[in-house]
């Protein structure tokens, strides 16, 4: 197995029409850039990108968010396994925490791995909202709620607009004015430059904003790779939200997303809740994410629960330690 570089890994994932923004070689850049070292390893047409988060005392956890094709790599190819527990071991890692690229319902782990366990802690949002984007635009819209149609044609008759945009300070001050409100943490501004200038390169993101009279109401990042699409980033001002301006933001990302070939738009990150419970929760409840379920809810779309993440423990003691921490922060 090869340690690969930046470039070598952008041309072995040409291959994988469906990979997950989180595989890519920006997003390794991106995290490597922000205090996780980045490992990318191809053996054949196996492959995996390695994130590594340095700890006090030497120690490490190592994170594969979303791999390729996770069955194959670390399931039905055992020496690819053995390699990555080398990798770990020397880079003195507690234990790798793999986020399958896979939906709950369609995974499951084999019997013959005992040395994985289900994880009792997610990284990412495990819960979301996936569109449909293919057939015609009429048919998405046919797709979504009656009442987010209207706000999409509302915010169009309340001049509202929308374009492209580059000011990412004023982006960031706005995602912070958002994550007050809506409950959710809110990378630095270098952050989402380094996210924007990355994946901007080869046209795989956009920013784009809402304005009413030139002044910015409401922005997001859309990501594109390869048939996948990705809302990751979204904030809205408190002003002027009777003129909608988000819904049209987002019926507009939804359709840079279908002009560059996209057919699926991962709204990321819901209530983890079971659908029939957050039908019921999302008109009175306002903590968390409750309120952009609300929202999301409106585009359509499924409900959809990502596989639940696997541990490999290395350092069991320290493990269990770990895990200690986590229930109290």
């Amino acid at each position: 197995m090869a340690e690969v570089s930046f470039s070598d890994w952008k041309n072995f994932l040409r291959d994988f029409p469906n990979v997950h923004i989180l595989q890519t070689a920006e997003w390794g850049e991106l995290k490597s850039a922000f205090g996780w070292e980045v490992l990318r390893i191809i053996n054949g047409k196996v492959g995996v990108q390695l994130l590594f988060r340095h700890l006090p005392f030497g120690f490490t956890i190592a994170y594969a968010p979303k791999p390729v094709s996770f069955e194959e790599t670390f399931v039905d190819n055992k020496g690819v396994l053995e390699e990555i527990d080398v990798i770990c071991k020397k880079k003195n890692a507690i234990f790798l925490k793999v986020e399958p690229d896979a939906w709950e319902d369609d995974f499951d782990l084999p019997s013959n791995q005992a040395e994985f366990k289900f994880s009792p802690h997610n990284i990412q949002p495990p819960r979301t909202i996936i569109l449909d984007l293919e057939g015609s635009e009429d048919d998405v819209l046919g797709r979504m709620k009656q009442k987010c149609r209207y706000n999409i044609r509302l915010a169009e008759k309340k001049g509202i607009t929308v374009r492209t945009w580059e000011d990412i300070d004023e982006f960031h001050r706005m995602m912070k004015v958002t994550g007050g409100r809506d409950g959710f943490g809110v990378h630095s501004a270098d952050y989402y430059r380094n996210v924007y200038n990355l994946f901007q390169r080869d046209g795989q993101v956009e920013l784009l904003v809402a304005e009413f009279d030139g002044k910015p109401l409401a922005a997001l990042m859309v990501f594109a790779v390869g048939i996948r699409s990705w809302y990751l980033y979204g904030a809205s001002t408190d002003e002027e939200r009777n003129r909608m301006p988000a819904y049209l933001l987002q019926w507009e990302a939804i359709r840079w997303a279908r002009s560059k070939g996209c057919q699926q738009y991962d709204l990321w990150g819901i209530p983890d809740e079971e659908e029939e419970m957050l039908e019921k929760g999302f008109e009175h409840r306002q903590d968390e994410l409750w309120g952009v379920y609300r929202f999301k809810r409106g585009f359509g779309g499924k409900v959809k629960r990502a596989a639940q993440a696997l541990d490999r423990i290395y350092q069991p003691w320290l493990y269990h330690l770990y895990q200690w921490y986590v229930t109290r922060i």
